[in-house]
């Protein structure tokens, strides 16, 4: 009987593009979906935050308990992957650049430490999803800017792009494999292609022409690296009505502090260009960053009041070993920082709730992704979750609703038997 291995992914779309492709390389042991079941977890880690690094320590800690081989990969295996190892609180650490080498570590029985490097590029490909009804791919690694307060870079390398022709491969296999919903993923693909002479608008045109694609969503981008081939493809029916920009904050002077690339006024009027278009639109925004004093705040809070964001990724400053930001003074008071990231959060929900009142005679598309509790659940072409009544098995399957309620937090609609 094969030893039993679990795959345990934390943070983004991008480890679980990972984590499916860590799967293909695994040959000679189970894949088991049953935490309980593992000899073997592989914990693919995120550490954009202290928050992440703890989420993945308190989770090795527990399995410790339980005599586990625990395996740490992901960008944790740089930031916190040596001192683990050393501590003897893992078994392995297995670099991003190293994952098509686990099946020969596995079978040495050896403890290893496999860091690798961060200019690799994956050179296979996902082409099925368990347990998902979108598809995601990854079109690049790494991220050239130098934000302050971020980790990433350190822990996935310089912006580097896959070559279109794999993507687009890829992209007409998922298809035939019946996803009709892709997601784009990456450190930062805004990036994408532009060492290479071509750019994210220009792969989304081609994308978009293979059939059996019905929606393309992506993952966060930059305000700063849309060109006009972003723009130009913003009219058609494939792209999903909701786009996510990072933000990080709303001061001018914040985001100088912060070494972000953008400015508050070039930021507004893209958001405003989006939103006259019909996009809902969402950011990440970093509350009590050093520096963050009562004026800036204010201004801060009077400028996103105008940006009219229906979704938010907002989070506490959490501090990062070797940044710019863990070396500032002027912190700010962990009570007044949560109080700041609550009236964010407050300002959203409500303007997400009138998005969705003045979009009530709105056909929506929706993938019907999950079921809780007897009610289906899903996403409509703005993000928005929508719950469905249905006596009939409904998974998986595209729903054109033109009817529905409207809830505080979601959408609502009871099926016709």
């Amino acid at each position: 009987m094969k030893e039993k291995v679990f795959i345990k992914t934390f943070g983004c779309r991008t480890n679980i593009y990972d984590s499916e492709l860590l799967k293909k390389y695994i040959k000679d042991y189970e894949i088991t979906h049953k935490e309980d079941e593992a000899g073997i977890i592989i914990i693919n880690s995120c550490t954009v935050t202290n928050g992440a690094d703890s989420g993945v320590k308190n989770y090795i800690y527990n399995l410790q308990r339980k005599g586990i081989k625990i395996i740490l990969t992901g960008c944790g295996a740089f930031s916190k992957g040596k001192e683990l190892f050393d501590k003897k609180q893992i078994f392995g650490v297995l670099g991003t650049s190293e994952k098509s080498k686990i099946n020969d570590l596995l079978n040495t029985k050896k403890n290893f430490y496999e860091i690798g490097n961060l200019n690799f590029i994956d050179k296979d490909i996902v082409n099925q999803y368990e347990h998902h009804t979108k598809a995601f791919i990854k079109i690049q690694e790494g991220c050239d800017f130098n934000c302050s307060y971020c980790i990433i870079p350190s822990v996935r390398g310089k912006s580097r792009s896959i070559k279109e022709d794999v993507l687009l491969e890829q992209a007409k296999i998922l298809a035939q494999n019946g996803y009709n919903e892709l997601v784009l993923t990456g450190t930062n693909i805004g990036s994408y292609g532009l060492k290479d002479h071509t750019s994210l608008g220009k792969l989304l045109q081609k994308l978009g022409k293979i059939q059996g694609i019905k929606r393309i969503r992506l993952g966060s981008l930059e305000p700063a690296q849309l060109d006009e081939s972003f723009f130009e493809i913003l009219d058609e029916n494939f792209i999903e009505r909701h786009l996510h920009i990072a933000l990080q904050h709303t001061s001018e002077t914040m985001l100088k502090i912060m070494r972000r690339r953008s400015h508050t006024k070039n930021d507004l009027a893209l958001f405003q260009k989006l939103a006259s278009k019909g996009f809902a639109l969402g950011t990440d925004f970093i509350v009590g960053h050093p520096g963050e004093s009562e004026q800036i705040w204010q201004e801060a809070l009077q400028n996103f009041k105008e940006f009219n964001l229906t979704h938010i990724h907002a989070f506490i400053f959490s501090p990062r070993n070797n940044t710019h930001s863990a070396t500032l003074k002027n912190t700010i008071n962990g009570q007044i920082a949560k109080e700041r990231l609550n009236i964010l959060k407050s300002i959203v929900k409500e303007n997400n709730y009138n998005f969705r009142k003045n979009h009530q005679n709105t056909k929506l598309e929706i993938l019907v992704e999950n079921k809780k509790d007897d009610i289906f659940e899903g996403y409509d072409q703005f993000f928005n979750k929508i719950k469905i009544h249905s006596l009939k098995d409904i998974s998986k399957e595209w729903l054109s609703i033109e009817k529905y309620n409207i809830k505080e937090e979601y959408n609502e609609v009871v099926l016709k038997a």
